[in-house]
């Protein structure tokens, strides 16, 4: 059953969304501008730190701000909506011809898709369940699994491939994530939304497939068992 989508939200609220909002940007601007300098003036390629850049702010934006989602939150309309400013904001960029060279590259709208599968989830999870823990997990396999899964790869095949050493590194992770906070389905989600990231097609990246997978999987869960959270 739906829960029908509330309108108003409390200045709390409000408060916390700037907050959240600032610290996105800050991590965004001069914190992963600040890293890329580092990195290359150390000799790292540019394209490496690029992609170290580009899993720094999945972890410390993306990750860090689910995670303090169920906590802050009593409606999902300002996080949604934030994601999707977000998604504009990371697009713009793109349609201008004016890349935000440090985390940005021209043949792919990831970090886009991004912002757009975070929001959907803290959505989705709101209202099919009225509890934001559906949501941020599979956020959080997004952030924080993929986000390892793509340091390991950078670190021993000093480009952006695909391989399974990855995606054992992020299934180290989001297992035990995944038990932790949604005990057996969890885990479960972690297996599924590890072994799914091998994977990516011509018109839809890991930045969606992950979380919908780990989504659907503990809707399916949910549907057969209660998991009593």
């Amino acid at each position: 059953m739906l829960i029908s989508l509330p309108l108003e939200v409390s200045i709390w609220e409000i408060a916390y969304t700037a907050i959240y909002f600032t610290w996105v940007i800050v991590v965004v601007y001069p914190a992963s501008r600040a890293f890329y300098s580092f990195g290359v003036k150390r000799g790292i390629p540019h394209k490496n730190m690029v992609y170290y850049n580009r899993k720094l702010i999945h972890v410390l934006a993306g990750g860090v701000v689910a995670l303090l989602v169920p906590f802050t939150f009593k409606t999902p309309i300002l996080p949604f909506t934030m994601a999707l400013f977000l998604a504009l904001f990371t697009y713009i960029p793109h349609r201008v011809g004016r890349l935000l060279y440090w985390f940005q590259v021209d043949d792919n709208l990831y970090e886009v898709h991004f912002c757009l599968s975070w929001g959907l989830m803290i959505l989705l999870s709101w209202i099919i369940f009225n509890n934001y823990w559906y949501g941020v997990l599979p956020i959080l396999f997004m952030a924080f699994g993929d986000g390892v899964t793509g340091v390991v790869r950078n670190l021993v095949y000093k480009r952006r491939t695909k391989s399974w050493l990855g995606n054992l590194a992020m299934a180290a992770l989001s297992i035990p994530l995944g038990a932790a906070i949604m005990s057996v389905p969890g885990a479960i989600a972690g297996v599924v939304a590890s072994i799914v990231e091998h994977f990516e097609y011509k018109f839809i990246d890991d930045n969606i497939t992950v979380p919908l997978s780990a989504f659907t999987v503990l809707l399916v869960f949910t549907k057969l068992m209660p998991l009593g959270i």
